[in-house]
């Protein structure tokens, strides 16, 4: 099967390819956040224009090293396993010592920004990082072009839900439909981790708390979703504690018309086998 090449679709020249970076932001962003996260985070606006000021530096920082005047910079985000999501692309217009290159973003690719996932199975291996763009181009090949700015993983089935609370609230903010069908109609115990100490929570949602995506968005609204030892720990550390560090996941889901006593029982199971109450954040 013949794949569709990266350069099919940026167009570029054997000079302008010599004379262009790209630029793999891998998992482990700024402050330990991924760049995934970071830039679902930004604003429409910001995307839309090709920067991501949570980013720290977008690929442009002022190291001489890695870019000097006129060169092009292509970036991209890792979205999962081999896949990138392409973010932005500029010309270098200065580079001052130690400081954020002064950059001029290259208008017709902006709307490609966003909607461009590429595979790329060599830069699976590295963090964030910049090489000379002859050196991938080939090996960059088009997965696909989404008809819309990339919105968050597609739902990837119950047993497979391991999402932070930024990919949450995106998705929720966003609504986006493959997600919200499928936690809207469901009943479930699932699971909050506290990545920064290992923490975890069991809870439940049933027919009482409006099932379970009614369930997640109270965490994303507040962050402790109303339960004792999260509202203590949002009250002692911030919301944006909760923000920074928490995931979660489903450990068992059920349709709507299992009764709410089925779930509070595996509610509790799931405490006893984690041990939850004890070492986790489960107050009862």
């Amino acid at each position: 099967m013949n794949r569709i090449k990266l350069n099919d679709i940026l167009g570029l020249n054997d000079t302008e390819i010599s004379n262009s970076k790209i630029e793999l932001n891998m998992q482990a962003g700024v402050g330990g956040k991924s760049y995934i996260d970071l830039w679902l985070y930004s604003s429409d606006i910001d995307k839309e224009n090709g920067t991501c000021p949570e980013c720290g530096y977008w690929g442009w920082y002022g190291k001489q090293r890695n870019f000097s005047p006129g060169q092009w910079v292509f970036s991209f985000v890792r979205i999962r396993d081999n896949e990138w999501l392409f973010t932005s692309a500029a010309e270098i217009i200065d580079v001052p010592e130690n400081t954020f290159a002064k950059v001029k973003i290259i208008e017709k690719y902006k709307p490609l920004f966003g909607r461009l996932v590429i595979d790329l199975v060599k830069g699976n291996t590295f963090a964030r990082y910049t090489f000379n763009l002859s050196r991938y181009i080939d090996e960059s090949n088009v997965k696909e072009i989404l008809p819309t700015m990339y919105g968050g993983q597609d739902f990837p089935g119950y047993d497979k839900v391991n999402i932070s609370y930024k990919q949450l609230e995106s998705i929720i903010i966003r609504g986006k439909r493959d997600w919200i069908a499928a936690l809207e109609n469901q009943k479930a115990v699932y699971l909050l981790t506290d990545k920064s100490n290992g923490k975890m929570y069991v809870g439940s949602a049933t027919s009482d708390y409006g099932m379970l995506l009614q369930r997640w968005k109270s965490y994303i609204e507040s962050g402790h979703g109303g339960n004792k030892e999260l509202i203590e720990l949002v009250n002692k550390e911030g919301f944006d504690y909760i923000k920074s560090n928490f995931y979660y996941s489903i450990l068992e889901n059920y349709n709507a018309k299992v009764d709410d006593h089925i779930i509070l029982e595996r509610e509790s199971w799931w405490k006893e086998t984690l041990q939850t109450r004890i070492f986790g954040y489960n107050s009862n």
